[in-house]
Order: C-alpha cells, then structure tokens, then sequence
C-alpha cells in the first residue's frame, strides 16, 4: 500500500500576509492528520517573498504543536547552510518536546541564490563536505560514546530518522551508501528520476535505520470535481514556475483562465519542464495519473505538493486524493 505524504512551502497568496501563510500551513496539517496522511514536511527556501518556512525547525514546531499524531519534519533542512551540532539541538529539542514524531531530510542544495548564502555566512564549497556532515549530525543524535567530548543537549540518543533528499544521483549513492531512506524531488526537477531510483536500490546497503531500500517521490498533485477546475486552480502554481524562471519573486497569483496569455513559450517550455511530474484533473484523473507514477517509479510513498491559491480548494484537494489512492 502506498502511503501519501504532504510537502508545505507556507506560501504567500496575493492579497494575504505571511502570518496568514503560517497558520494555514499549521491547518492544512491539521486536515491532513484528519485525513490520514503520513507525515507533513516543510523546506528550506531564503530570500523568497512567497515562501514563509526559511526558520524550518520553528515552523515545524508550529505545526507539531496544533497536531497530535502526523509526523511533522523538514523536506529538508539544507545542511551546508549549518552547523550539523547546531541542527542536532533544535531537532533533539523538537524530538524530545514531540516524541516519535519528527523526521529530518537532509539536502545539499543551498535553497537560496549566491548573494543569499553569503548572507548566511556559508561558503559555496561547503556543499563538498556534506556526507561528512551527514555522519556527524547523525552521530550527535545516536548515543553518547565513550570518551564524547560534545554532546547535544537534548539532542543524543532521540535517534531522529534522518532521510536524503536530492534531484541527482549523488543523493542517491550517499542514501544507498548510508542506507537511509530516499527522497527524490521530482516535483520541480524531475530529470533524473528514473536513474536515481534505479542507483538507489542497486547500492542500497542497510543499516540500523532501515533494513531495505524505501523511496519518496515528490509529484505535483492537484485535484479538483471536474479535470477543467482542477487545471484552472493548476495555473497558480504555473504562474509561479514561470515567475521562476523570470527571475521574480511574486507571491501566489489567483487562477486565470488562460495561462498561454501568462507565460511565453520558452518560459512555458522550462516551466513545463520543472513541472512534468504533476498530476491534475478530477478524482478519475487523479486516480490514473497517480497509478501510472507508481508503475514507473514502485515508489513506497508520493509527497504531494498541492500549491492552489485558494485554502478551502487545497483541502478539497486533499480528500479527493486521499480517496483516489487508498492509504
């Protein structure tokens, strides 16, 4: 059976504030739980006007706060932008204040632009050391060992499951490597998908966390009663794709009806591009759509991104997926 997961961004809509953007994200978590989804992850993007979940760990613990038995974590913290012991206190503390409930998936990209990441004060070439990294946030987590000289507090022995997450085959040999569970973002870069999936379980080596190979995929899903609706309320989000590759940082645009009068055609050639594993339509369309990703990819677990400018929408959304594949 395969379990539906949700990804948040806390986007901004058009008209609305960035506090309104935080507590609907807290909500939407909240109807999920209602609705059976697995877990509620958020991502670390900088610099962008639309999207409010930058302070990661704070804003899982908004919304692990107002739930009570979804799994909330990051999707995911972008590790060379920190200190791993620093990662390993605010996670340690949200695993000790939310028990069994917190997860943390671990990029390398930076989530943000040079100018950005200087403003961080991280250096590009950080993203060099990111497997160390990774071991050692991992072993800030686990045990305290013999002779350990820093430990984090809270932090040591909350054994937080740790994922990869990537949209190349590095990811995926370091999760293989590491025997970690994997989660491939094709929902903004799907070029890789069907190789890194293939590397990630002919690699994989298991470990203490995980026995067996375990794929997530990322995949645009926007559900609606009639497929006509569901591509109208589609339109936000490829507004948004097109304001990407503009170089703009809008907030979330109502629907329009005709999104060729939007984009160019070379901005819809990339947008589309991005935004190819997506799945719109009716709950029948939905249904199929979801079912042909799953012949493709056997993935264990489908993180929807369900980027509608309307809240109400985004929930009804939420259901008619939750009945088209039954979790």
């Amino acid at each position: 059976m395969t379990q539906l997961s949700i990804l948040e961004l806390g986007r901004v809509r058009e008209g609305s504030d960035r506090r309104a953007a935080l507590n609907e994200a807290r909500d939407l978590a909240l109807h999920a739980e209602k609705l059976g989804y697995q877990r509620f992850w958020v991502a670390e993007h900088h610099n962008m006007a639309a999207v409010t979940t930058a302070a990661t760990s704070l804003v899982i613990q908004h919304i692990a706060a107002a739930t009570n038995t979804i799994r909330v974590g990051a999707g995911g913290v972008m590790l060379p932008n920190h200190a791993p012991y620093v990662i390993a206190e605010q996670f340690g503390t949200l695993a000790t204040l939310y028990p069994d409930r917190i997860e943390l998936g671990l990029g390398r990209a930076p989530g943000t632009d040079p100018m950005t990441l200087r403003a961080l004060r991280r250096n590009p070439a950080s993203a060099d050391h990111f497997p160390q990294d990774v071991l050692e946030l991992q072993g800030y987590l686990g045990p305290v060992q013999p002779g350990q000289k820093i430990e984090a507090v809270p932090g040591s022995n909350t054994q937080v499951p740790l994922w990869i997450l990537g949209s190349s085959l590095f990811g995926a040999q370091l999760a293989a490597e590491l025997g970690l569970p994997y989660g491939f973002a094709s929902h903004f870069a799907p070029q890789a998908l069907d190789d890194a999936i293939r590397i990630y379980r002919e690699l994989f080596k298991p470990s203490a966390q995980l026995s067996e190979p375990y794929v997530l995929i990322g995949a645009n899903v926007i559900a609606a009663d009639t497929d006509e609706e569901a591509r109208w309320l589609h339109t936000s989000q490829q507004m948004s794709f097109a304001n990407l590759v503009r170089g703009q940082r809008n907030l979330m645009l109502p629907p329009i009806d005709n999104i060729d009068d939007y984009w160019s055609p070379m901005e819809r050639a990339q947008a589309s591009q991005m935004l190819e594993c997506s799945v719109v339509g009716s709950q029948d369309t939905v249904a199929a759509g979801i079912e042909q990703l799953l012949e493709r990819t056997q993935a264990d677990e489908i993180m929807v991104v369900s980027d509608m400018f309307y809240p109400e929408k985004r929930r009804h959304s939420l259901e008619l997926i939750r009945d088209a594949v039954p979790i």
